[in-house]
């Protein structure tokens, strides 16, 4: 062979060799279940920021946990089964807990055998590794700044046969000391708490018959364990204070008058080894509840900071059916002695009576009558509607579980034996100051009748005195759809609150309102919200720990304003101009009640021109902010170790999966401490985004972010996928994870087939949220043609939900589009205006008025907006292919509503195909309903933009009697 054609060959093997390597093989739907990742979002890291652990595996399959130290490149590797574990570090950062599942397959063999899934605790020592295994967990806790000692909490032993009431509900607790490694068992165990310190451990004992059933501290210095009180009933929510220094629970016992158990407070602090004060309390026996209320087995008790007061929650109580009759047959008697007295008193002035008749009376009245039970009695299935029901039948049918287990927030003083009663059923909530001496309650009884029609909110303000119930009225009608922020200062002073544009302190003492950004040269309305609500707000960020000031932004520009609205300062430089705002306040401090602008504190922001993102810092005693960061890409909010000025977020790119970085306070040397998605190397992903300016029809400056294919050749055109929702422009940087979707599309899959993905933004106008749809997305459509990436002969349209809407409308008005899907689309606006949400149990109508329908009336006012962008009033227009996937048990958009639009196409005789996936509701849960149904839609675009043959479920329809054989074949 001669040297020419060697060098031919090298050539040859050079250029195939770089093809394989820039041109990787696609991703197909059974990929899925092998695709590696990281789960980001479950990533804890230790107090001393010297470690970071997460949990890395296949979508299906077996996982592994690492423990990663952040200074070197340790990492140590465990194998944890088939599901994610909650991982977490003891406070001193020297050992790690974390749950060990059996392996996938024995899970989903569990899952179909109906069989529980046992898990084992893995408890690691940090400093060599040294490790502890416990079989059978329920859950654990490290003993908090104390560090020497963890619970593990072991699952309850279930005997065969049926369990009788007094059967014990506790279970083994084990007392592991990691420094001794000695353990201790304690059996029985219902409720286990360690307070702050560690010192102690409060737990309650729940064991068959009630015998030795208790409250008991455990003083961990000193072993001593002390039974605070013991009783034949169970005790349950055990909650130390903040500072661990008082606890409170709750007692339940029968009782003989009640349909449920009697609930009792216990309060108890001043723990000193052997000795504590316990405090007891059910408002019954001290007649103090209203009448038909006890304390509520759903609420949480409390103390107050100055451990004089415990709050609690009331709720009604039902007596039995014994009880009742005891009742009437009271108030019975009492009654028919007032009328014997009445009758003996008109017998003894009438002497000349006939006896015999009066007798024959008596006989009669004596006969026997017999009793009905009405239980036995068949009565309707029925539910009554009234125009003046508060909230529709559905409604309170959907919401009769949290109607049930609603509790009054109500207050025991313990030094005065006093009952505070500070909700009720106008006032639902109290919103605590942080002096819990003062709280604001919202009444929306006035106005929630035609709230719950049409959407648009109002409560009356009052400032509640916690010492005595007494509430005063402060803000009449404030607007709740915009009044977002509500927050009292630290010292408790003042309430912040958001009305007509503006912020305003309210002086809780003499309920005097302040104004306190009239004069600032900046609006606080919310530019880019165009929802039927009135000044949405642009938001704040809080007081200062001082109590001096407000962090307040506009739509750009953060401002530091005084409580008292006198002065403000601009502490960002004229952000506007450079499109810069802030997007979220890292609060990394915990335990500051307030910011401290003693500290640095640090803002994630966005360029909303190009869609950077990054992190800004207001350095400490400074007043100017600082951008540390910023580029294209996400970044996470920063996370800081409790104990070390050590920082973490994550980093991703379209292309790019999030990876972890730790840094300093700068952030200018960051380390990458995760390696993300190793599949890539195989599969081909998206070749990157870009961003695409645009002017709709309606002459909004928009835009639109273009995701390029795998593999993607500069001037190739390639078939598009549009897909919408409203504003998706800020997510430009995010990157896909190749997963079955609940809505069918995955941005990941389309790319590394080939397919580019276009998300533009739309704006909305009232009374014309269809027609903003074309106006915004017909344009970007045109825009990202002339770039030369988008195919124009080949593009495609899907959303879901809204976006489902949308593109059921933009098909009667457009013929851009070749092919389309729409999942669970709203059809008919007059139709769906006054059907229910069935998810909330309310109607649509409060949707439409105040909320993503955007109109501003119901349709008898508004005949022509609703007409004009509803699809169905169009439907002779649609040429354009389309899908419909929309699912019998939708609680969100009505079935009825995909099925209007299916027979109104198929009257017309136009292509629709629509998919029901029985018994799912709005997007769809069952994974193999989602591997179905992302397989059949992308079929379906590649079919009409690709080519490629019809599948024949699309071309010709499955008889319902062959339904089956034909899922069977496709299942995978």
């Amino acid at each position: 062979m001669n040297k020419k054609s060697l060098l031919f060959i090298a050539c040859q093997l050079a250029w195939v060799a770089s093809y394989a390597q820039e041109h990787k093989k696609p991703l197909t739907w059974q990929d899925i279940p092998s695709w590696q990742y990281i789960r980001t979002n479950g990533a804890a890291t230790s107090d001393d920021g010297q470690w970071l652990a997460y949990v890395s595996g296949p979508t299906q399959g077996d996982l592994t946990l690492s423990l990663r130290n952040t200074s070197d490149t340790t990492n140590y590797k465990y194998n944890i089964g088939g599901l994610n574990s909650l991982i977490t570090f003891n406070k001193n950062s020297q050992y790690a807990a974390f749950f060990e599942s059996p392996n996938y397959k024995e899970i989903k063999a569990n899952e179909k055998a109906k069989k529980p899934n046992s898990r084992k605790l893995k408890v690691i020592s940090l400093k060599d590794t040294a490790s502890l295994t416990f079989d059978k967990v329920q859950g654990f806790d490290f003993s908090n700044d104390d560090n020497r000692w963890i619970a593990v909490r072991f699952q309850p032993t279930i005997t065969p046969g049926p369990r009788g009431e007094d059967a014990g509900k506790g279970s083994d607790l084990l007392l592991y000391n990691l420094i001794t490694k000695k353990s201790y068992n304690l059996g029985n165990i219902s409720d286990y708490k360690f307070n702050k310190s560690g010192q102690y451990l409060a737990y309650t004992v729940d064991a068959n018959g009630k015998n030795g059933n208790g409250i008991f501290v455990m003083d961990l210095a000193t072993g001593l364990t002390n039974a605070l009180e013991n009783d034949k009933a169970n005790y349950a929510k055990i909650n130390w204070n903040k500072e661990g220094t008082a606890f409170s629970l709750l007692k339940s016992k029968k009782d003989k008058k009640y349909k449920t158990p009697i609930y009792t407070l216990i309060g108890i602090k001043n723990i000193k080894g052997n000795d504590a004060e316990l405090f007891t309390y059910t408002g019954l026996d001290e007649n103090q509840i209203s009448a038909g209320y006890g304390i509520s087995e759903n609420s949480i008790p409390y103390w107050s900071k100055d451990l004089n007061t415990l709050f609690f929650g009331i709720s009604k109580l039902e007596k039995t059916a014994e009880e009742k009759e005891a009742a009437k047959k009271t108030t019975a008697s009492a009654k028919d002695s007032t009328h014997t007295n009445i009758a003996l008193r008109k017998d003894s002035t009438s002497q000349g009576a006939d006896t015999t008749a009066n007798n024959k009376s008596k006989i009669a009245k004596a006969k026997p009558t017999a009793a009905v039970n009405k239980k036995d009695l068949e009565k309707p299935d029925m539910i009554i509607w009234n125009w003046q029901d508060k909230r529709l039948q559905s409604a309170q049918k959907t919401q009769l579980s949290r109607d049930k287990n609603y509790n009054a927030m109500s207050a025991w003083n313990i030094k005065t034996n006093r009952f505070i009663s500070l909700a009720d059923s106008a006032i639902k909530n109290i919103a605590l100051a942080p002096n819990q001496q003062i709280g604001y309650a919202i009444d929306v009884t006035p106005y929630e009748y035609t709230s719950n029609l049409d959407g648009q909110s109002y409560g009356d303000l009052y400032i509640v005195d916690i010492a005595t119930g007494e509430k005063k009225l402060a803000i009449e009608k404030l607007y709740l759809n915009a009044a977002r922020g509500l927050s009292f200062s630290p010292n408790s002073q003042y309430l912040l609150y958001y009305q007509d544009g503006h912020y305003f302190t309210l002086a809780v003492n003499t309920l005097a309102k302040v104004n306190i950004t009239k004069n600032i040269p900046a609006s606080f309305v919310d530019s880019y919200d165009d929802h039927n609500i009135i000044n949405v707000p642009t938001g704040s960020y809080g007081w200062s720990i001082d109590n001096k000031y407000i962090l307040l932004k506009d739509n750009f520009d953060l401002w530091k304003v005084s409580a008292d609205g006198k002065t403000y300062t601009a502490i960002t430089d004229n952000w506007k101009n450079s499109k810069l705002k802030t997007t979220q306040y890292n609060r990394l401090y915990e335990d500051d009640e307030g910011i401290d602008f003693k500290k640095d504190q640090y803002f994630n922001i966005i360029n909303d021109a190009n869609k950077q993102q990054g992190i800004a810092v207001l350095p400490a005693n400074k007043n100017q902010v600082e951008i540390l960061k910023i580029d294209d890409i996400t970044i996470s909010p920063l996370r800081k170790a409790k104990k070390a000025d050590t920082y973490f977020y994550s980093i991703e790119k379209s292309q790019q999966a999030p990876e972890i970085f730790v840094t300093d306070k700068s952030m200018k040397a960051a380390k990458q401490l995760t390696s993300n998605t190793p599949d890539t190397a195989q599969y081909g992903i998206s070749a990157g985004s870009k961003l695409i300016n645009y002017v709709s029809s309606n002459g909004d400056t928009l835009q639109a972010t273009l995701y390029l294919p795998a593999n993607y050749v500069e001037g190739k055109s390639y078939p598009t996928i549009t897909y919408i929702y409203e504003r998706l422009t800020d997510e430009k940087n995010t990157f896909s994870q190749p997963a079955y979707p609940g809505g069918g599309f995955n941005r990941a899959m389309y790319t590394s087939n080939g397919y580019a993905v276009l998300m533009p933004d739309i704006s909305y106008t009232l009374n014309d949220p269809g027609m903003s749809a074309v106006a915004c997305v017909v344009p970007a459509v045109k825009e990202a043609i002339k770039t030369g990436i988008v195919d124009a002969d080949n593009i495609a349209i899907h959303g879901h939900s809204w976006g489902g809407y949308q593109t059921a409308f933009l098909i009667t008005q457009t013929d851009i589009f070749k092919a389309a899907v729409a999942g669970a689309p709203l059809t008919n606006m007059i139709s769906m205006y006054s059907l229910i949400y069935w998810n909330s149990g309310s109607s649509n109508q409060a949707i439409f008025e105040s909320s993503q329908g955007r109109l501003t009336t119901g349709y008898w006012d508004n005949w022509d907006a609703y007409t004009r962008n509803s699809p169905i009033y169009h439907i002779k227009k649609v040429n354009t292919p389309l899908i419909i996937m929309h699912n019998d048990k939708d609680g969100a958009v009505d079935y009825t509503q995909g099925i209007e639009y299916f027979n109104g196409l198929r009257r017309l005789n136009k292509p629709v195909v629509m998919l029901t996936y029985n018994g799912e509701n709005h997007g769809l849960v069952k994974e193999v309903n989602r591997k179905d149904y992302a397989v059949r839609m992308m079929e379906y675009f590649d079919h009409y933009l690709k080519g490629k043959p019809a599948p024949i479920w699309w071309s010709k329809g499955i008889n319902y009697m062959d339904m089956d054989k034909h899922l069977e074949d496709r299942a995978f």
